[in-house]
């Protein structure tokens, strides 16, 4: 027999409105009461919403996004798209979901030292693993493997013709850089490197022992997933 996954069994249920329910099973209450992970998906979106037809409207969010990462991704003009989902709405949701993304980006200063690929996964993985463009992101070190600054270099489909050496490195120059860390996302999901992906960190390689700058890894960061290429041995010698 086929399983049903947890949100396909949770958007099935039947919500009735709001205020048809007693007082302690309405969510905000039992947020109050039994706090939030407690509540099922449906019920902390509603949470958010506030409307009286709240449960069902989140019902009908999840059935139309299959995915809180799809959910994050879509824009105000396929939100107010869903029944009884409005502009004002709309951008609850969004502001709701931006605050988890920047929440799960917020760092404590002690964890800023880049120790594993596990370290640069953990740090970009909330922020580029739901992209659906490719992003080029560039950190640069201090001689204790310290994060001094990260920046995006490019966006785009990667290509090594792309790529150019020199602006990935003016930035590391400016900031007196000892290393540097690139990683990039594939939106696919699937984050097993490309031939290009190679080409790319064989130059920058090249490029970084000319001018006394490392570049220590190129990680490729998918859907809670990750490679790193220093690991596997692709692109440097």
């Amino acid at each position: 027999m086929q399983q049903m996954s947890f949100m396909q069994v949770e958007t099935t249920e039947y919500h009735p409105r709001v205020c048809d329910l007693p007082v302690r099973e309405r969510p905000v209450q039992r947020l109050r009461e039994v706090g939030p992970g407690a509540l099922s998906i449906a019920e902390v979106i509603a949470a958010v919403l506030q409307t009286p037809d709240a449960l069902c409207q989140a019902q009908r969010l999840l059935v139309r996004f299959d995915s809180l990462r799809s959910l994050l991704n879509a824009n105000e003009a396929e939100l107010v798209q869903v029944e009884g989902i409005g502009p004002i709405t709309a951008a609850r949701i969004k502001a709701a979901l931006e605050l988890g993304r920047r929440m799960c980006l917020e760092i404590p200063e002690e964890r800023l030292m880049i120790r594993s690929p596990t370290d640069i996964a953990t740090l970009l993985m909330a922020d580029m693993g739901h992209l659906e463009q490719e992003h080029f992101r560039v950190m640069l070190l201090n001689t204790r493997n310290g994060l001094l600054h990260q920046y995006d270099a490019y966006v785009g489909s990667l290509n090594s013709s792309h790529i150019r050496v020199a602006d990935v490195f003016r930035e590391a120059v400016r900031w007196s850089a000892a290393g540097m860390i690139v990683a990039h996302n594939h939106p696919s999901g699937d984050p097993t490197p490309s031939p290009e992906d190679v080409q790319v960190t064989r130059n920058l390689v090249q490029a970084g022992s000319l001018m006394d700058i490392e570049l220590l890894d190129h990680v490729i960061v998918g859907h809670q997933r990750f490679v790193s290429l220093r690991e596997r041995g692709l692109g440097f010698s």
